[in-house]
């Protein structure tokens, strides 16, 4: 069917039965659905509309993007169910109690969560959702009836209304007239970034456990007040592929998921297969994607008694492309995602008792492994960082997630967790497996390979400290709403004032002070004054030679300590047990200017990782550089340049500019793959460690497999740590957990006072490594710093800004933004 022809029976069944009050969605669109790609402006039109004109669907603007979209929330369910709907979710939730078993389950209605295109150029998710809205508004069959009936639809049209508004942009925007179907065309090869990810460039498809971000928050707000037993999410995969449904490989589920999650994914699966037999397309399963990370849309589910569902459509990535199985039309692919969103809910009515039942033994599970379990609470804190404990325990109660104060100070595992710095959470509570998830240390798999990271411990994540413990009584009082630390002043001080480098927040007071021309110096070694110890890179602004009063001082450092949640001691005296305020060894902290290296080659998710904790977090001004624009940019205006991971030539021609802006004083900081780069070109001397690894008695089909082995995905490791070099200021212990996806190994300098972050001599904390690769990885290092000229060459291998949770190790980029002068 060519494009100008199509119509709404290419999706739907002429003679069904529509209520013809209920708008179609060209009647407001202006086109058919698949002529064009719908923008979220006009999704969000349509689905207001239909949600005026039908008494199935209460809409919601549940919160709202980085570019102010709203993220639209649709409760579709028969007009009697929306009369109580409020007492369906009580009963719903009430499943998870000690009390279910009184609960009838044949009277309850089973809950769905679909959702669409979390990646905004795999838009044929939402482009289905507009007919599969349409058909549950206006039919009037009575399966549909019952349907609405038996399940209550949680439908959110987009998960990512940026990316989708980005690629439809650019797909509609490069459509010819007279389509083309050859694969070079610009419609089919978008610009960098891509539609993919959000505002700053981040798969929101990673982050449902993390949740940092704010369509995941709205999307777990409204996970967690449903618990819904069923989550479908609609992806796309390369052009010459088919369609995927889950369950995927049996070796790659997470072993916290229940064994009766899967057989009734199978169950589920089995209603997809008929519905594309029936249509004649072409589908598998069981092969590709797994179940292991639960920070993905199809396995958060399964850590939370529900379902998670993936749907992967090979992707036309514009309106008509070549594909190895013949043309591959953009109406193909949104009817093959609509006959997915309709055999789900086949699916869900089918196997509602079934699968509610699975609901409420998980939960009755959940119980009685709690109260085996000798470990009954987990205490977390970090001394001197209250801002990372506040937003770890606010993350955990995103989830709602329990959490209670420390009723009296412990010591355990040689750390010091005090009622005014720790947390506790409860085992025994709803949440256990997700709990468990969250904590676990895993570094045996029945797999070797992964289809994302193999381990994310939140609180390795966070860098605090953290301990089982068998005592009830240290659960003190339930914390209804975790509050952010207060920042403050603790007097007017007369000669400085002092702030320690420990809180997260440092980076965001520093750029405070230097907006407003306030003179920062930093120490280099320890101080105690008025009896209070000072550590290493404390940071002093002497009352005297400023551009202010002693007044408006003291209102500029008390508005950044409370923007901060940074508590800044005042001081009248420069005389100290140590060094003295005056001394040498404080040094000024220079304002950075900042130029992040982005566009064609880069990898954008590392780029937007950077330009995210740095933009939101800390308020700090940075100028993204396009690699196309580099030969024309007057680099004498910035004195940092950021490198994140790049692949490809596209620097090779600006390798004499990049050195002279190194020699001439400016400091290039370069991350993962980019670091080969720089010791390749004569940037930095490195030496690497290699694998000698050979393929023996490896026949080609288990090639991939043997590839694959020794791809770190992802994996934490402990490193020792020089807390006197200033790339660690801030760090309190002398061990430091980091993350890591890449196997670039770089051998230790010969003197060890210039490898200030190590790996230890058995790194691996959690997840998978190979043996080859951990032999290689053992003692080397993943940090160093070089003078080239009159300039500096920084250089880590690993991600310290990874996908906004790794809070831990965030310090390290802003200590070599601001102190790479004193390394």
């Amino acid at each position: 069917m060519s494009f100008s022809q199509v119509s709404l029976d290419y999706y739907l069944d002429a003679e069904h039965p529509y209520n013809k009050e209920i708008p179609q969605p060209k009647s407001l669109l202006g086109y058919e659905v698949g002529s064009w790609h719908v923008s979220h402006d006009q999704l969000v039109h349509y689905m207001t509309q239909l949600a005026a004109s039908s008494d199935r669907i209460q809409i919601e603007n549940r919160g709202s993007t980085y570019e102010g979209r709203p993220i639209l929330l649709l409760t579709i369910t028969s007009p009697k169910n929306h009369q109580r709907i409020d007492e369906i979710k009580k009963a719903h939730l009430a499943l998870t109690e000690a009390s279910a078993e009184e609960i009838k389950l044949e009277e309850q209605p089973l809950v769905v969560y679909q959702g669409f295109s979390i990646h905004g150029n795999e838009p044929s998710g939402a482009n289905a959702g507009l007919l599969l809205a349409y058909h549950l508004a206006a039919s009037e069959a009575p399966e549909t009836l019952k349907m609405l009936e038996e399940l209550v639809i949680l439908f959110d049209p987009s998960f990512n209304p940026d990316g989708l508004q980005r690629f439809s942009y650019w797909a509609n925007t490069n459509k010819n007239q007279t389509l083309t179907s050859d694969p070079n065309d610009r419609e089919y090869n978008e610009v960098w970034p891509g539609g993919r990810t959000n505002h700053y460039w981040f798969d929101l498809n990673r982050d449902w456990l993390p949740a940092q971000l704010p369509e995941s928050q709205v999307r777990i707000k409204t996970f967690t007040e449903w618990l819904p037993n069923i989550l479908t999410d609609h992806h796309e995969m390369g052009t010459n592929s088919s369609f995927f449904f889950q369950p995927g490989i049996p070796s790659r589920v997470n072993p916290l998921t229940p064994e009766m999650n899967q057989k009734l994914t199978q169950k589920i699966g089995s209603f997809h297969a008929e519905a594309f037999d029936q249509l004649g397309s072409l589908y598998y399963s069981e092969e590709d994607y797994d179940d292991f990370f639960y920070g993905k849309g199809s396995t958060y589910p399964d850590i939370n008694g529900g379902i998670g569902i993936l749907f992967e459509q090979a992707s036309s990535r514009g309106h008509i492309q070549e594909s190895d199985d013949g043309l591959l039309t953009f109406l193909f692919t949104i009817r093959n995602q609509l006959t997915a969103g309709f055999s789900t809910l086949k699916a869900a009515t089918s196997l509602r008792v079934e699968v509610l039942n699975y609901f409420k033994d998980f939960y009755k599970n959940n119980r009685a492994e709690a109260s085996k379990n000798k470990q009954k609470v987990l205490v977390f804190g970090n001394e001197k960082d209250p801002a990372t404990t506040f937003h770890f325990a606010e993350m955990l109660q995103r989830h709602q997630i329990q959490i209670h104060q420390l009723q009296k100070d412990i010591n355990s595992g040689g750390n010091k967790y005090s009622t005014s710095n720790s947390m506790v959470i409860p085992l025994n509570q709803k949440k256990y497996k997700l709990i468990q998830a969250m904590f676990t240390k895993q570094s045996e798999f029945k797999d070797s390979l992964f289809y994302d990271i193999s381990a994310w411990t939140l609180p390795y994540a966070f860098n605090l400290n953290h301990s089982y413990e068998t005592d009830v009584n240290l659960i003190g009082y339930k914390i209804l709403e975790v509050l952010p630390p207060k920042g403050t002043v603790t007097s007017k001080a007369r000669f400085a004032y002092l702030f320690e480098p420990h809180g997260y927040y440092v980076p965001k007071l520093l750029n405070h002070l230097q907006q407003n021309n306030v003179r920062v110096k930093v120490g280099l070694t320890p101080f105690k004054v008025n009896g209070k110890s000072f550590e290493y890179g404390t940071f002093m602004i002497p009352v005297k030679n400023q551009e202010h009063s002693e007044a408006e001082l003291y209102r500029i450092v008390q508005e950044g300590a409370v923007s901060a949640h940074i508590t800044v001691h005042g001081s009248d005296t420069g005389y100290t047990e140590g060094i003295d305020l005056g001394s040498r060894d404080f040094t000024t902290v220079k304002k950075p200017e900042i130029a992040l290296l982005v566009g064609e080659g880069v990898r954008s998710y590392d780029a937007g990782e950077i330009w995210h904790v740095l933009d939101t977090r800390h308020a700090i001004s940075i100028s993204k550089i396009d690699v196309k624009d580099l030969s024309s940019v007057d680099m004498s205006r910035y004195t940092h340049l950021i490198m994140p991971s790049f692949s490809g030539s596209g620097l090779n021609s600006h390798i004499a500019k990049l050195k002279e802006f190194v020699q001439e004083g400016g400091t290039l900081i370069g991350y993962r793959t980019t670091v080969k780069w720089l010791q390749k070109n004569e940037f930095i001397k490195l030496d690497f460690l290699e694998s000698s690894l050979t393929a023996k008695n490896i026949n080609f089909e288990n090639k991939g497999n043997f590839e694959g082995a020794q791809l770190t995905s992802g994996a934490i490791f402990n490193t020792t740590i020089d807390r006197s070099h200033p790339i660690n200021f801030g760090f309190q212990n002398t061990s430091l957990p980091v993350f890591r996806n890449t196997n670039l190994y770089i051998k230790p300098h010969q003197q060890s006072f210039n490898n200030p972050i190590q790996y230890t001599s058995n790194p691996l904390l959690s997840g998978y490594i190979s043996e080859e690769n951990l032999a290689l990885i053992k003692n080397s290092v993943p940090f160093q710093v070089q003078r080239l000229g009159s300039g500096r060459v920084i250089v880590l291998t690993d991600n310290s800004n990874f996908r906004a949770f790794w809070y831990g190790t965030n310090r390290i980029l802003t200590n070599a933004l601001y102190l790479s002068d004193k390394m």
